[in-house]
């Protein structure tokens, strides 16, 4: 097989092949976005209406039913459902897959403006048409409360609310449950008759007076200076003010026909948490972006400006993080991979001795490393489906490394042929079997990948998982196990051929093995690293069990 043959004989370039594979794998495997579920677009479009005063039967006739008639004719649509309640209508507009969300938002706005001519002229708002994002959602709350009135909370929260939309993983932030500054001006209605003027005439006065010219430039020197004028207002007095009217013998201002209350405007939202008033932020996420990454730099930046800029005794309670139940879940199946892993290499050593079920082994990380520098360029992040196909991925990764390892072994300790030839001729050998039954484990998992619906889409990830492990493990096979096999597989001897000498040295080995396993451990259960050293000693018990169980057992099996 000749890419195995190239392989063996550039033994060198695949040992840096390897290495280069294992850290772009791990750095590829931490810029990875992680989430907890793959990112679906729903096609799926709402067109909601707000008529005030109207009951539901009413807005039934008037509303509901004259944007249906318009958008049942759209192709594409897979079903249309409609609710009427008092003052509000919501249409939702469920297209069949495949279909474009953008363009078919389009061709619902499209729909709902041929409508508006049959709809009632004296609706407040015009018809609201979105579309159902996930990505919208928020991925955390941030809750901001203290002994502080509403108005110095919220600056509070603006002030944060800045910082976290800086972050290129955030969208937006929502602030929820806050007051508005709203500058109300009451007119008397009898005073403004009195007056002869006419609300018109207030409006003209307080838009013509609150304005920003800009007066060009002034020559200075070698520069130049851009004059502006500045009539905004800065103060309410200002707007009390501003002359409404002037006429011979007397000027009308603004406070002699008019209240004006530097107030807040009427709240739309409430916050509350603990039966307690707090503002509340809605932390929105970018859709393709790191949620455990976006909900860490958050965290960090309200630690930060708790430590610099906002009082000590503020509260500020984090709820709803997506990215815990995410970071579980993630956890939860990484370590169940490398349970796994250890599981199929204690299997293999029972069958097949140490050294080659390492080498068995190794197509297990280095399969999994090809598969995570593919994800990026497919769009693929990594999530539960895919964590869970490379779990179930995990027998079927060693197949391909099994028969041509085991083959290698045979050929080698059944013949004069050095280890380089044998491994050359075991991959040649087996090379159409191995091909032919990774193909047959591959066919039933690609009507999958064309798996109709919102199903479909959540599950695409799982075949095409798999069938990239699968053909990053026939690689790994037949260019990377041969190579190893060639470096490190010797013909074993029986005990009873071995010297007192080789006795010694493999005794020697041993110890020496055992007292390196300790010391690590040692040296992780000091630095705190519980989770190594646990994994070092797991590892030692592997050794051990292979030396003085499983060793005994295999010679008898």
């Amino acid at each position: 097989f000749k890419p195995t043959n190239w392989s063996i004989n550039n033994k060198t370039s695949i040992y840096i092949l390897t290495v280069i594979i294992g850290l772009m794998g791990i750095l590829t495997f931490n810029s990875l976005p992680k989430e907890q579920f793959p990112d679906i677009v729903i096609p799926t479009i709402t067109v909601q209406t707000i008529y005030p005063g109207t009951s539901p039967t009413d807005m039934e006739n008037l509303v509901t039913r004259h944007i249906e008639k318009q958008i049942k004719p759209i192709s594409g649509i897979k079903k249309v459902r409609s609710y009427s309640f008092q003052d509000f209508s919501v249409i939702t507009v469920e297209f069949n897959t495949g279909v474009d969300v953008s363009e078919a938002k389009q061709k619902v706005k499209d729909a709902v403006d041929k409508a508006k001519q049959d709809l009632p002229s004296d609706i407040p708002t015009e018809p609201v048409v979105a579309d159902v994002n996930f990505s919208d959602f928020p991925m955390m709350n941030i809750n901001i409360s203290g002994n502080y009135d509403l108005s110095t909370l919220k600056d509070y929260a603006d002030e944060m609310k800045d910082k976290i939309e800086e972050l290129p993983e955030i969208t937006r932030v929502d602030m929820i449950g806050a007051l508005d500054r709203e500058v109300q001006v009451d007119v008397d209605m009898y005073k403004m008759q009195a007056a002869r003027i006419t609300m018109s005439d207030i409006e003209r006065a307080i838009s013509a007076q609150n304005v920003l010219i800009s007066g060009g430039s002034v020559p200075m020197g070698n520069m130049k200076r851009t004059l502006k004028v500045n009539g905004q207002f800065t103060n309410v007095d200002q707007i009390r003010n501003i002359l409404v009217s002037s006429v011979p013998g007397s000027s009308i201002y603004l406070r002699d026909v008019a209240t004006v209350t530097d107030g807040y405007k009427e709240k739309e939202s409430y916050a509350r948490l603990d039966g307690k008033n707090v503002i509340t932020l809605n932390v929105v996420k970018r859709s393709g972006q790191n949620l455990i990454n976006a909900s860490d730099k958050t965290r960090a930046i309200v630690e930060g400006l708790q430590k610099t800029v906002l009082p000590k005794d503020l509260s500020i309670v984090f709820t709803g993080d997506q990215s815990t139940a995410t970071r579980n879940t993630l956890t939860d199946l990484i370590n169940s991979i490398i349970i796994g892993f250890i599981l199929v290499t204690l299997v293999l050593m029972f069958f097949m001795g140490v050294t080659n079920a390492l080498f068995v082994g190794l197509s297990v990380p280095l399969s999994m490393f090809i598969g995570f520098l593919v994800m990026p360029s497919i769009g693929f992040n990594l999530n539960m489906i895919v964590l869970f196909s490379l779990l179930f991925a995990l027998g079927f990764i060693v197949d391909d490394a099994i028969v041509v390892i085991e083959n290698t072994h045979r050929i080698f300790h059944n013949s004069k042929l050095s280890i380089g030839q044998s491994a050359k001729v075991a991959a040649g050998e087996v090379f159409i079997p191995v091909m032919a039954g990774t193909l047959t484990t591959l066919a039933p998992f690609v009507p999958l990948a064309f798996w109709p619906g919102i199903i479909g889409k959540f599950m695409f990830y799982l075949p095409i998982t798999l069938i990239i492990t699968l053909i990053a493990s026939l690689i790994a096979a037949f260019i990377f196990n041969p190579v190893y096999a060639t470096s490190f597989m010797n013909k074993e001897k029986h005990p009873h051929e071995l010297t007192e000498e080789e006795k010694r040295r493999k005794k020697k080995s041993f110890r020496n093995t055992v007292i390196i396993f300790l010391l690590l451990a040692a040296l992780f259960y000091v630095s705190g690293g519980f989770g190594k050293g646990n994994f070092t000693i797991f590892m030692l018990l592997l050794v051990l069990l292979n030396k003085y169980v499983l060793t005994g057992l295999i010679k008898h099996f």
